[in-house]
């Protein structure tokens, strides 16, 4: 899984796999969710990120 948090456009991507996106929807305004041939979800894009969080530029990773 890859974070990534661009400040200059306020965007943070989360991608789960490697696949080719072939449909992109944005199921609430400003959340995209990517995915593949099969229907499993690639990666999800948040806009606006600062608005919708406290931090998104900081990453807190727990494994339970």
């Amino acid at each position: 899984m890859k974070i990534k948090y661009d400040k200059e456009t306020d965007v943070i991507y989360i991608q789960f796999s490697d696949d080719k996106i072939e449909e992109s929807i944005e199921n609430k305004p400003g959340i995209i969710i990517d995915y593949n041939q099969t229907g499993d979800v690639v990666a999800i894009e948040i806009l606006n990120a600062s608005a919708k969080m406290e931090s998104p530029g900081r990453v807190i990773y727990e494994d339970a």
